[in-house]
Formats: C-alpha cells, structure tokens, sequence
C-alpha cells in the first residue's frame, strides 16, 4: 500500500536562517518556525498553544537563501512544504538522541514586517517585479449602443383570462 509523508505549515520564523556550507560546495539551510493555534479552554477564555519546528533545506534553496536571492529574517511570516525526517546520534554523554525535522522542498514568504521599508524585502520578489514587463490591458474598441427599455405588454383591462389553452 502507498504511503505519503507531506508536511505544510504556515507560521513565523523563529530566527535567521543559519547556513552551513560543506567542503563539496553544497550547503544546507536550517531555521526554526513557529506555529500557533488559538482557541477557547474551558473557562471560555482564549489560549494559544504554539509548537515549534525544525527545518532543513539542501540544494538550490539553500543556495539561493545562502546568497540572498531568498532573503528571510526572524519574524517574516512564512508557507512551508516538505516531508517529516526523523534522524538519531549521539551525543557526549553517550545517549541516543532522536531529532525530527522538516526537509523543506518549497518556502515563500506571504507576510512580513518590513514593508515599510522595501530594501528589506524578499530579495527573489524584488527582482522579478524589477523585471517583469509592464502590461496593460487594452481597452475595447467595440461601442456599445445602450438600447432603449422595452415597456412590458399588459393585458386590456376587460380581459378576463378566458382564452387560455389549458
């Protein structure tokens, strides 16, 4: 039977990412999210229940956060897609350890705080607004001729209804 391991998630990010690049020239990007839920306990009050994520992306992700093509801060508001990995070692007490992290296969910002000033902003957005065209819609050249209300048919006023077919 198929099985399916997908994860999405939308929240803040808990830091800057941190890039750690390897001798063979690939790198690997992790950062934490945060993600909150709100809801009513028992007295009626609201609560808010907020779980934190690790996630690990390699390749061109990494590579494009790494350069700031993508550049995401602490903060930024944050759509994730990727699968669970649960990986073990041990640490130096000698205790197995086991750490589950997210292996992010997409990551876009859709909110941040720093719209005001527009420097900041994901450096991947800027550029394809920098570079895509500039388009307008061209306007219809069809004039439409409004035409004139029609005034509905009533009966005579002695009709009496008697002619119908049924």
């Amino acid at each position: 039977m198929a099985s399916l391991n997908k994860v999405m998630l939308i929240g803040h990010l808990g830091k800057d990412p941190e890039i750690i690049s390897f001798e063979n020239g690939s790198k690997k990007m992790s950062v934490t999210l945060a993600t909150t839920e709100r809801y009513r306990d028992r007295n009626g009050e609201w609560a808010e229940q907020t779980d934190w994520h690790n996630l690990v992306a390699w390749g061109n992700l990494a590579a494009d956060i790494a350069e700031k093509r993508r550049n995401y801060i602490k903060g930024d508001f944050m759509y994730v897609e990727g699968r669970l990995k649960t990986r073990q070692y041990v640490d130096a007490q000698n205790v197995t350890r086991y750490v589950t992290e997210v292996l992010v296969d997409k990551m876009m910002s859709i909110g941040t705080k720093r719209q005001a000033n527009p420097e900041q902003a994901n450096a991947s957005y800027n550029s394809y607004q920098q570079s895509a065209p500039s388009y307008q819609p061209a306007q219809p050249t069809v004039a439409y001729q409004q035409q004139p209300m029609l005034q509905p048919q009533m009966p005579d006023p002695g009709y009496e209804g008697e002619d119908l077919p049924f």
